[in-house]
């Protein structure tokens, strides 16, 4: 039989670990459908990506789910998958191609450039699936789906071509956040908004037809951020009650250089105490105008190309969005094709050559950037496909109100029925080449056809071969083929066998931050396309768990520009301080920031990160995993867990020397077993911990799961329970009693794998596959066993009470040690008194453990009432220790000792003291500095009192 190397070493087991259990197939379902399923859809990462903190956390958080589950016994699937990241990969691939061989994705053509991209996917595509494995995911990577596969492609289709059937799908002109650099419509979560400094411009608009304001000017003043959209201004809004400019509501401006007459509106919308009160409305370009501009009927007018450079001649159209003839298309000649920040100072000094420049004063505000392109985003009035989804989001929001649908935390309940009764319709197309191209055909008069295929438009339309068709070029939002993700990867539209067992799913992890774009379109289109039994709309998934992001110690958001960001696989296997700082200045061109980013790491990391393995992250990750609270990711209680992984590994191996080829009492031969007290102690804890372990997993509460796991190992099973079993083990011939302890180290401990399991796999796999060869166990891994059952019967609280009373007469013991400086090996004489029946009884049943424990020579139980020498005394329930002080220390030696330490204290005293009687320190100073302070004032009191009680206790020797 073989014992677990004297070393813990991650590395040595993790690989090889989860190569056998893939190998195995212990991930698949077992198909046993008479057991209840259970089923976790991953959210699919993006295929370009790398693992990343929030990814590490989520994942284990599943992890430990799917892990619990399948102990459970259900049948569970954890399907995997990666997205395919249309914006993300479309850019890798023309960065390499022109960096390669100069050439953009015009020069190869769509179809041959797409092909360049699955050739990409193929080399580099995979990189995220193997980091998934790193952390230990036990997920079923036979079924593994990719977005753009063909089966999940063929339900795109008909998920589209179902809708538009509907009327839930439709083409329309709107206003779009657009990339000026990529030239494509982008979803909201694409967008970062940062804090910029820039500049408010008061610009003067002259008033027409002699018209003048109530101080006699004839033109009113606009404060604007973004002076180059002038061009396209159609109306000055003011607010109805804004008595400066009643008088001119419905009256004319003249717009500048165009000499355009606009319409002054009254708007509730307009903030009196904003810049002049008045506000220039441009609706082409503005979201908050477009808004404004329909609800007063406004024409619009786009000024910029999808480039973002001033166009030849504007585009005009109506409120519905149909080209208008309503105004001039007229832009001077100056402007045009200007780029949009050099049209910005075109216009500025083309109002100060005019005298309309009020104006300019800093302004601080905020800026949408593609966080992709790295460009600012411009509103942009373009064609695009829309899904309706009022009509969906009703439905999907009675199955939150109604409970068929739970979150975790319940806050979030609120922040999602809330955008619900708020739904704008939906954009899902998008101006790429790689996606799932958009079903849709044109013919020469530009009337559209939609279909699954080309073949189906024409049969379906009744189109000879005569009629020519054209694709439509755009392709879908990425967050539509992932929204039919529960359903689509289970085989739909086929009515599939996975489909009826794992769906709906039980439970989806995901962030706050895609709830809207994810987690609310999932429910709307699950709803939409699958029915029960009875007809009525299936939910997804029944539980929304919810996470708070990732930070670092100090709270920021991480961030490559920060230069905080943690690579889990840097925790995992460790780097060197050297290779750590060329990985985080890497992406970084400014060499200011490049400096500061070094600065930090090297202040953060001197020695580089060592490795601390899969095992340590996942438990410091659960143990931070307080519902929906932001996690300040802590490398101090990473520390701490590798620790703990080393305790529990150096506990396991001290067991299995001490086991192994003995009798231990399991199988039908096995002797009679003798349970001491420390046994049933530790047996009915055990108990009790699967209990509160359970009820924790069970309520999502992985932070007190980690904690009573750390509880129960560290303090109750390593530090009592093993040192309570050494004078059985080491000094007992009682072959019964010893064959009882045996039984009950390797049944605790296996239990305690089991439990521990599906949050550090490999650890307790390594070291189930040893202890298994003592219980005898024929089974394969530790995974398929059963997760250890509380049961009510094994409760002791009497041998809970009795052990729990030795050991406050053992740290009674301790404690007086220490504060005698007395040193830990020093046998030690115990006077019990004033000792109850049930004390006495406890001690002469565990005289001999408590004495190897508590290092006494001896026990002594006095009558009451006895005198006794010169002690040190502490009382616990039921009795009076007393442990004689005479021959134990040296009496002067001590007093000295003593005298310098209350010296000390009273320097500190006298210091605290000082601070708090000064008024301006207590008024001033933060209130939490003051608390501390008086903290301190508190501790050394206390501390000076028992140092003066040890004093005169051992003056009196």
């Amino acid at each position: 039989m073989t014992i677990i190397d004297k070393i813990y070493n991650p590395h040595d087991i993790e690989q090889s670990l989860y190569k056998h259990w893939e190998k195995q197939g212990y991930f698949r379902p077992h198909s046993n459908t008479c057991n209840n399923s259970y089923c976790i859809m991953i959210p699919p990462p993006n295929v370009t990506g790398g693992l990343h903190m929030g990814h590490a956390f989520q994942h284990t958080i599943m992890d430990i789910l799917i892990r619990y589950h399948r102990m459970l016994g259900k049948n569970t699937l954890w399907q995997v998958g990666t997205d395919h990241a249309g914006i993300a990969a479309q850019m890798i691939v023309e960065h390499q191609i022109f960096a390669e061989e100069g050439k953009t994705r015009q020069d190869y053509g769509r179809k041959a450039f797409i092909e360049k991209i699955w050739q990409w996917k193929a080399l580099s595509g995979n990189l995220i699936s193997n980091q998934i494995r790193r952390l230990g995911c036990s997920v079923d990577w036979e079924r593994e789906r990719f977005t753009l596969d063909e089966g999940l492609s063929d339900a795109v289709k008909e998920v589209f071509v179902r809708l538009y059937q509907e009327n839930l799908i439709y083409r329309g002109k709107r206003l779009v956040n657009w990339d000026p650099k990529l030239q494509t419509a982008i979803s909201d979560l694409e967008v970062e908004n940062r804090e910029s400094t820039s500049s408010m411009w008061y610009l003067r608009y002259p008033l027409a037809d002699g018209v003048k304001t109530m101080d006699g000017l004839n033109y009113l003043v606009v404060a604007t951020t973004r002076p180059e959209t002038v061009l396209g201004d159609t109306g000055i809004a003011v607010h109805p009650d804004d008595q400066r400019y009643n008088h001119l509501i419905n009256k004319l401006v003249l717009l500048p250089f165009v000499e355009r007459r606009i319409k002054i509106i009254a708007d509730n919308n307009v903030d009196m105490n904003k810049g002049t009160g008045c506000m220039k409305v441009t609706p082409a370009h503005d979201f908050n105008d477009y808004e404004m501009g329909k609800r007063h009927q406004l024409p619009i007018i786009n000024i910029l190309t999808f480039e973002g450079n001033i166009r030849e001649a504007a585009e005009v159209f109506d409120t519905d969005g149909k080209m208008s003839q309503i105004l001039s298309n007229n832009i001077p000649p100056y402007f045009r094709g200007l780029e949009r920040f050099a049209a910005r100072k075109a216009i500025v000094e083309a109002f100060k050559s005019l005298g309309l420049l009020e104006r300019i004063q800093s302004h601080n505000l905020t800026l949408p950037y593609s966080d992709r392109s790295g460009v600012v985003i411009e509103p942009m009035l373009t064609d695009q496909w829309y899904v309706n989804t009022a009509p969906l989001a009703k439905v999907a929001r009675e199955a939150v109100e109604t409970g068929a649908i739970k979150f975790v935390s319940k806050q979030y309940k609120n922040m999602y029925v809330s955008w619900m009764n708020n739904i704008q319709d939906w954009c899902i197309s998008r101006q790429l080449w790689w996606g799932h191209r958009i079903p849709a055909w044109y013919d020469s008069k530009n009337q559209v056809y939609v279909g699954r295929s080309e073949a189906e438009v024409r049969h379906t339309y009744q189109l000879s071969d005569t009629v020519m068709l054209f694709q439509d070029q755009d392709v879908l939002d990425t967050w539509f083929s992932s929204g039919i993700w529960t359903f689509s990867t289970l085989g739909w539209p086929s009515q599939t066998e996975a489909l009826r067992i794992f769906h709906p799913t039980s439970v989806v992890v995901s962030g706050f931050d895609i709830i809207f774009f994810w987690i609310a379109r999932m429910v709307m289109l699950t709803m939409h396309f699958n029915k029960d039994a009875t007809g009525q709309p299936q939910v997804p998934f029944k539980t929304v768990y919810i996470t708070g992001l990732i930070r670092d110690e100090e709270g920021q958001k991480m961030s490559k520009t920060k230069g905080n960001v943690i690579d889990p696989l840097d925790i995992i296997d460790g780097i060197s301080l050297n290779n750590l700082l060329a990985k985080r200045s890497s992406n970084i061109r400014h060499p200011h920031l490049a400096k500061k980013i070094c600065n930090n790491t090297v202040q953060q990391f001197p020695n580089g990160i060592p490795s601390y393995g899969t095992d340590a992250l996942r438990f410091t990750l659960t143990a931070q995993a307080s519902t929906g609270r932001d996690i300040n990711f802590s490398m101090k209680r990473l520390e701490g867990y590798r620790n703990f992984c080393n305790k529990l590994w150096n506990a396991s191996r001290f067991i299995l020397i001490h086991t192994q080829d003995q009798d231990c009492g399991f199988g039908f031969d096995g002797g009679k077993k003798v349970l001491s007290l420390a046994d049933r102690w530790i047996l009915a804890l055990l108990n009790q911990t699967v209990k509160k372990f359970r009820d924790a997993i069970d309520n999502y509460r992985f932070d007190l799961v980690a904690g009573i796991l750390y509880e129960f190992t560290w303090y109750q099973f390593c530090d009592w329970y093993l040192e309570l079993t050494k004078p059985t083990i080491y000094n007992n011939h009682n072959i019964a009693e010893l064959r009882g302890t045996r039984y009950t180290l390797v049944y605790v401990l296996e239990s305690l794998l089991r439990l521990a399991h599906p949050i550090i796999p490999f650890i307790t796999e390594k070291i189930w596959q040893s202890i298994k060869l003592i219980t005898s166990s024929h089974d394969d891994t530790i995974m398929l066993q059963p997760f250890p059952v509380y049961e009510s019967a094994l409760d002791d609280a009497k041998a809970i009470n009795d052990l729990e009373w030795t050991k406050q007469a053992i740290i009674a013991v301790r404690s007086i040690r220490l504060e005698m400086n007395i040193h830990p090996q020093t046998p030690l004489e115990l006077l019990l008194r004033n000792i109850s029946t049930e004390a006495q009884s406890l001690v002469n049943d565990n005289l001999r453990v408590i004495c190897a424990i508590a290092k006494l020579k001896n026990i002594t139980m006095l009558p009451y009432g006895k005198r006794v020498p010169v002690s040190v005394t502490k009382f616990i329930p039921g009795a009076e220790l007393l442990i004689p002080l005479a021959g134990l220390i040296n009496k002067n030696t001590e007093l000295e000792r003593l005298a310098k330490e209350l010296y000390r204290i009273e320097i500190e005293l006298n210091r605290i003291k000082k601070k708090l009687i000064n008024q301006s320190f207590v008024c001033s100073a933060p209130k939490s500095i003051v608390v501390k302070e008086y903290d301190k004032l508190q501790k050394y009191q206390h501390l000076k009192c028992k140092l003066l009680e040890q004093r005169d206790l051992i003056a009196r020797i």
